[in-house]
């Protein structure tokens, strides 16, 4: 089958960030390619322009197409002849500059593919969902676990009724890279991500516990009514939180716990999700992707394992797959699907089709405004001695 039908070539990417040091801009740019759908063209590497240009190599991008901005890359692609500018820009830059970089691309009419938070706050994410809106763009935000098949079989497992009605919902992302002060050092990626001016008004909760939000969000598919939420710093002089746990009641009334801790010694990237339905119970761990552990009341338990051959997987899990089982699959393949899904819509755009903005296989746009409220609202909340506040939004997911 011809590449990104019905467009039949392979789409061009344009890139901010992903300089000389960068770890997301790699990431970004290997799950892209993963599947030879796209190619990197360009790039606005950093916003040192000399930077930029030694970082151009590094990517197989040629100098002329290297900026040392992201307006003069979007201003440059933008009066290319269309079968040379780019197709999409992804943005792999720190939080705070995701809102201004995004709003502009699709401003221009560039698809954009944007790391998660998707804005610096609430307010920023309302505008970029109204600038959407009055565009015809695809917006895709990387909330990558999403990807991995197992969580997609959870989901179609949910969705099928098979947990039955669900009760509760639990969720935690566990590090321990922050138990240091590292933003005292020299530490680049410690620096930003616990400076209010650079993450925004939190600290672990906007880094981590988004994604575990959203997981809940993503299998279940139970919408947030309200919060209750505890944030801390324990480590003595930082700014932004580094534990916190929120609960969370659904409107079918579900109950939900997430919680995010960057100070547990030891702990690396443990994000893991329970489900209570009242058929059965799920469980899924991010350190160890490709097993899933459901239980039922008198049976023995079941581990289902990625197989995308298997009777029992169900299609979008199996479509997410690219090897056969026993060949583990990770994080690369699972941040890979969300650019697949994104790239079907790309392609469809490009050649005058419809496709579906809303209820998307990828995390889009409303996500990224749903995520942005659940971090103000725990902020709030946590400022308020656990306070019940709304979660409910208009752009919610239904």
């Amino acid at each position: 089958m011809a590449l990104n039908p019905p467009l039949n070539r392979k789409l061009r990417m344009g890139i901010v960030g992903g300089g000389i040091g960068s770890f997301i801009g790699r990431v970004h740019t290997i799950a892209a390619a993963l599947d030879h759908r796209c190619e990197l063209v360009a790039g606005a590497f950093s916003s040192n322009p000399e930077k930029s240009k030694q970082s151009a190599p590094d990517y197989g991008v040629d100098e002329s197409r290297a900026y040392g901005s992201y307006e003069a890359m979007l201003d440059a692609e933008s009066r290319l002849p269309a079968d040379q500018r780019i197709d999409f820009v992804s943005v792999t830059t720190p939080n705070h500059t995701h809102f201004e970089i995004a709003k502009a691309a699709v401003e221009a009419g560039f698809n954009v593919v944007c790391d998660k938070p998707m804005t610096l706050d609430l307010d920023q994410a309302e505008q970029l969902l109204k600038t959407v809106e009055n565009s015809d763009v695809v917006f895709a935000l990387t909330h990558n676990y999403t990807g991995y098949p197992l969580i997609r079989q959870a989901r179609e497992m949910i969705m099928a009724g098979e947990l039955g009605k669900i009760n509760a919902i639990r969720t935690q992302y566990i590090q321990g890279w922050l138990a240091e002060k590292l933003e005292a050092t020299e530490h680049k990626q410690a620096a930003w991500r616990t400076d209010p001016a650079k993450s925004g008004v939190a600290g672990a909760f906007g880094d981590i516990a988004t994604h575990a939000f959203n997981l809940g969000r993503y299998v279940t598919g139970e919408l947030p009514d309200k919060v209750s939420c505890h944030l801390k710093a324990f480590v003595d002089g930082r700014r932004l939180d580094d534990y916190g746990t929120a609960v969370i009641r659904y409107k079918s009334g579900a109950l939900g716990t997430v919680t995010a801790s960057q100070i547990s010694h030891g702990r690396e990237n443990d994000l893991e999700i329970e489900v209570d339905g009242t058929l059965g119970s799920l469980r899924w761990r991010q350190e160890n992707p490709n097993e899933m552990i459901v239980r039922k009341n008198g049976q023995p338990h079941q581990i289902y394992t990625r197989d995308p051959n298997a009777d029992f997987t169900k299609p979008l899990a199996a479509s997410s797959s690219r090897i056969p089982a026993g060949h583990p699959e990770g994080f690369f393949c699972a941040f890979a699907n969300i650019y697949l899904a994104a790239f079907d819509d790309m392609a469809k755009r490009a050649e005058g089709q419809p496709f579906e903005r809303r209820d998307t296989v990828y995390p889009n746009v409303y996500d990224g405004v749903e995520g942005m409220m659940f971090i103000e609202q725990c902020v709030k909340s946590s400022e308020q001695d656990a306070a019940w506040l709304t979660l409910s939004h208009s752009a919610a997911r239904t």
